[in-house]
């Protein structure tokens, strides 16, 4: 286990409980709700830059995992997604998923499910692009998960990447990809493992360094499992 990850998955986290975030913020040109225990997008840059970065398919299905705040749901159904579905594990984010939707007016477009991984989808369920912006720092095995919060940071022994790898690719169309937002603090040697034990290799396609806080820079990578 990098223990570098958990300690800085640790302090974000510190930040997130002790800087009371502001029930609205402004992002990527647009505003948008934060509800209360919901990982907020303004206090990091991943959100942003990954909503960026994503190669939205024109016209074709969206998945997103652990949409948090929907703004990467809400950015891919303006982005000409035909049909997105945003899903996530915590009833606070699927809230807040659905009120930014509605602000944005993508109802139509996006569909939000309460959701573990790909629980809540029917097995033949196919998308042109699976996302996740994972909760990269690892944390001990006996390391335990108290909030819906803790689980936006931390994934004990990469237990819930571990069956993203393995259940990703049955619910791939035909020429489909799957995403992930990762980060140099993640375990990626421990998730190249994974992705090999299911037959696929993770690329990085796009990455940046961001000053997180005064004494911490990051490097923050869009990877594609292929």
């Amino acid at each position: 286990m990098d223990d570098t990850g958990f300690q800085r998955g640790q302090a974000l986290l510190r930040r997130h409980l002790t800087d009371s975030p502001p029930s609205t913020f402004s992002l990527l040109g647009r505003d948008w709700d934060l509800l209360d225990g919901v990982f907020s997008p303004a206090q990091t840059p991943v959100t942003a830059l990954f909503s960026t970065w994503l190669p939205y398919p024109a016209g074709g299905a969206f998945l997103e995992v652990g949409s948090g705040t929907g703004v990467t749901a809400v950015t891919a159904a303006l982005s000409g997604c035909r049909a997105v579905t945003a899903l996530d594990v915590s009833t606070a984010a699927v809230a807040n998923t659905r009120l930014n939707v509605a602000r944005h007016g993508v109802e139509d477009r996006v569909r939000v499910l309460h959701s573990d991984l790909f629980s809540a989808l029917d097995p033949a369920e196919e998308f042109d692009l699976i996302y996740w912006n994972s909760n990269f720092a690892e944390a001990p095995d006996d390391f335990v998960n108290e909030t819906d919060l803790h689980h936006a940071f931390f994934d004990p022994s990469y237990r819930t990447h571990r069956q993203f790898v393995e259940q990703a690719p049955a619910h791939l169309a035909r020429g489909g990809r799957v995403m992930l937002g990762f980060s140099t603090i993640g375990n990626f040697a421990l998730l190249k493992r994974f992705c090999a034990h299911a037959g696929l290799e993770p690329v990085v396609v796009r990455s940046e360094s961001r000053q997180v806080d005064p004494a911490t820079t990051l490097e923050f990578q869009l990877l594609e499992l292929r």
